[in-house]
């Protein structure tokens, strides 16, 4: 079956016929990073804050999987994937690339950092080299 999206007027469009330029992940995530920024811009704070956390998987040659914290920000995502597929297709010039969505169940452990002293622990404990600079730079981590 071909890939088929919907128009303006509602009836589908026929993508077989359409550019499938060659692009990199690189220019994926620009134009992913873009699209997010401009939602931002228009007060939609939830598609931003879904697209920047996570970077898209590449399931297939064209096709990417969105991990998604929850099913509000699949819902509010739903409603928008159609521009954010128009607008990736336009940047890359590739109308083969397709987005698929899941709430992921595997939550990553996000800590919000409340000051200094914690984002320090929290990186010492990644490298422990950092006590070590901190003492020898006499370095104060109160910010």
């Amino acid at each position: 079956m071909a890939p088929k999206d919907l128009g303006e007027d509602g009836k589908p469009i026929d993508l077989t016929n359409m550019p499938r330029n060659p692009y990199d992940m690189d220019d994926l995530k620009m134009a992913w990073r873009r699209f997010a920024h401009m939602a931002k811009d228009r007060g939609e704070k939830t598609i931003y804050n879904a697209l920047i956390k996570r970077d898209p998987i590449q399931k297939g040659n064209d096709i990417y999987l969105l991990q998604l914290d929850n099913q509000v920000q699949m819902d509010t995502l739903r409603l928008a994937l159609s521009d954010l597929l128009g607008y990736i297709r336009s940047e890359l010039n590739n109308y083969a690339i397709d987005v698929k969505m899941e709430v992921t169940s595997n939550q990553e452990n996000e800590v919000k950092f409340q000051t200094g002293k914690d984002r320090f622990a929290a990186l010492a404990r990644k490298n422990p080299n950092l006590h070590a600079l901190k003492k020898t730079f006499n370095l104060d981590i109160e910010f």
